[in-house]
């Protein structure tokens, strides 16, 4: 029986020695995984770091959403932000991978369409793909935060220093009596700077 009790201890201290070196060479980590509406957390912590995980796992999450519908977030910011959460649980060796459905260190967000102001390329209700960035081109469709308008999804017709001018590809002119007066609209066409642009359309 001693023998027994012998072997069992050691072979349990070989068990620790072995998970004890894999966190020390292959370190700790955390992989988040976004597909623009979605978000999880997994992470790879030694079990001797006495971290709450699910509790870590969805700060992250939390943080991580948040960072999703922030216009001045990038997966840079959004890492640092992760990075920040783990040393307030007491680790600071962290390797943080972020993944999606567009790729690595690359962040999706859902948007849906609300009106006509982009038909035909795009319809009333339908659900689009944006790539959270603020590298824009001319002819690209984004969605930005205006001061005028709200969020917005536009087509990038210029592009002045920080100053983006946005049109609408609807270029009906609808008319409309009401009360008796004739009232006129057409596609919205407004400046906006580069920091109230989301990201750019890249699915729909």
């Amino acid at each position: 029986m001693a023998n027994k009790g012998v072997l069992a201890i050691g072979i349990a201290l070989i068990i620790l020695l072995l998970m004890g070196g894999y966190f020390l060479f292959v370190g700790e980590s955390i992989n988040v995984y976004m597909d623009g509406e979605n978000v999880t957390s997994q992470t790879t912590i030694s079990p001797f770091a006495g971290v709450n995980t699910d509790e870590l796992n969805k700060e992250i999450c939390t943080y991580t959403f948040s960072a999703m519908n922030n216009t001045t977030a990038d997966a840079n910011s959004l890492k640092q932000g992760i990075l920040r959460i783990c040393l307030a649980h007491g680790l600071d060796n962290v390797k943080v991978k972020l993944d999606s459905s567009l790729g690595e260190n690359k962040i999706p967000v859902l948007y849906h369409v609300q009106g006509k102001s982009m038909y035909p390329t795009l319809n009333d209700g339908q659900t689009v793909i944006v790539e959270k960035t603020k590298n824009v081109k001319v002819g690209n469709m984004v969605v930005a935060n205006s001061s005028e308008y709200g969020v917005i999804i536009k087509r990038v017709s210029q592009i002045k220093g920080d100053e983006i001018y946005l049109t609408s590809d609807n270029t009906n002119v609808e008319s409309e009596y009401r009360n008796g007066v004739l009232y006129e609209t057409k596609g919205i066409t407004t400046w906006v700077d580069s920091d109230d642009i989301y990201g750019v359309v890249v699915q729909y």
